[in-house]
């Protein structure tokens, strides 16, 4: 699984809810079209976190490399109804920070090749 790790604040005059709601219609939107396997939305808690990293922290969970390339597509066409989803989205946010991870040790590694 790659994971898309997105960290961002809200806007001011954005309320929390808000924001969410428009993440959830987006996120389900993904995947309902096939092009998301699932996601996380967070929120830092009782101010523990790094100073660097913003408030909110979304995982998005994607079947491999291809998947997530296909999703990246499908966005970029830029025409409804995923457009809307966005930018009711991408319209709340700031400062964001991206990450992509994966699982590891990923599915098709070979064990004993491993240099020191």
């Amino acid at each position: 699984m790659d994971v898309y790790h997105i960290w961002c604040n809200l806007k001011d005059g954005v309320r929390d809810v808000e924001f969410t709601d428009s993440a959830r219609r987006y996120f389900e939107h993904l995947q309902a079209e096939g092009f998301l396997a699932s996601y996380r939305i967070t929120r830092r808690k009782l101010g523990l976190g790094p100073d660097h990293l913003p408030e909110f922290h979304i995982m998005l969970d994607f079947e491999n490399l291809s998947h997530l390339d296909a999703a990246f597509h499908h966005v970029s066409t830029r025409s409804d109804p995923v457009e809307s989803f966005h930018q009711a989205v991408n319209a709340k946010v700031k400062d964001l920070i991206f990450a992509l991870y994966r699982d590891f040790p990923d599915p098709g590694r070979v064990r004993g090749q491993e240099k020191f």
